[in-house]
């Protein structure tokens, strides 16, 4: 809580993005306003999110410290969850997708891997394979809190990396309403999925979030975790590219691009089994996990040179 008179005084570039991006869902939902029940609830939490934004930015320019710089960005970190569920009160009005990637995979593979892939594996995969789609959130905070302590000098250029990957794969959820396996498939009917029926959801998905039974051991401890995850933040949204796979890629990539890269060579294995457990799921269609790989690896390096040669901070 020392003061430091060289903490920088301005925005942060991370806290830039965010104000960007909250910018952006404004004019969507202004665009889109007259099919929103509750536009203007949502206009007003974007408001509220900027100034909460704003006036720890305002306290730490007040009170320069290096604690309050970090405090800072964990708060755009803190932020994400709410950023990503809110994808959804902005994609519903657009007309669903779901039918052109169903099909689309269907032509691809010839059936539908979401459905088949849990049968063709031994049933004690289920559990590695829930750890792995968990292992998501420890090991986004295993990387960060890294950097935070041991590279603290390159703590900035992750945590932009990172933030602005999640915001670049939440704009293309707003623009692009993917629902995934387990949401399109429990309502079209397994019985017409399996006759290669693909029937347009239009704005189905505004007022449904059935979905379909998780597929594995019910009774394991990680399937419990993610199923427990699911019921409590998992919305009809943010389908196609799998942030999950692309998120973890990017984790991986810093972990690889620290100085300690025991970190990513222990990781390799709850990466894997994390890709594949989209699918597993029934999370994601296959092609959103191989999207998910590409756009995670495109963002990792565009963000990264852009913070370089930005010289941004």
């Amino acid at each position: 809580m020392k003061i430091d008179k060289s903490s920088p005084r301005g925005f942060l570039a991370a806290e830039v993005l965010a104000l960007t991006y909250l910018l952006f869902t404004v004019l969507m939902l202004l665009f889109t306003y007259t099919s929103h029940p509750d536009g203007l609830s949502l206009l007003v939490a974007r408001f509220q999110v900027a100034a909460i934004i704003c006036a720890v930015w305002w306290i730490h320019y007040m009170l320069p410290c290096r604690f309050l710089l970090y405090v800072r960005v964990l708060l755009l970190g803190a932020l994400l969850s709410w950023f990503y569920a809110d994808t959804y009160s902005l994609n519903q009005v657009l007309p669903n997708l779901d039918h052109l990637f169903a099909s689309y995979e269907q032509e691809l593979f010839g059936y539908q891997p979401s459905l088949e892939l849990y049968k063709a594996l031994p049933s004690w995969m289920s559990e590695p394979i829930y750890l792995g789609y968990w292992s998501l959130y420890p090991m986004v905070g295993l990387v960060f809190f890294y950097y935070l302590i041991c590279e603290r000098e390159r703590f900035f250029r992750a945590s932009f990396v990172l933030l602005a990957t999640f915001y670049g794969f939440y704009v293309i959820f707003d623009l692009i309403p993917v629902v995934g396996p387990t949401f399109y498939f429990e309502y079209v009917g397994l019985s017409g999925i399996r006759e290669g029926i693909f029937p347009e959801a239009g704005t189905h998905f505004m007022t449904s979030q059935a979905c379909l039974p998780s597929p594995g051991d019910s009774k394991g401890f990680f399937y419990g975790l993610v199923k427990a995850a699911q019921e409590t933040g998992e919305f009809p949204t943010g389908a196609f590219p799998s942030s999950h796979v692309g998120c973890a890629t990017v984790m991986m990539l810093l972990a690889f691009a620290s100085k300690r890269k025991v970190i990513a060579i222990c990781l390799i294995p709850l990466y894997i089994l994390l890709c594949v457990a989209t699918v597993y799921i029934q999370a994601h269609y296959a092609i959103d996990a191989i999207v998910g790989f590409f756009t995670g690896v495109s963002f990792y390096f565009i963000f990264d040179l852009l913070y370089k040669y930005g010289k941004l901070r």
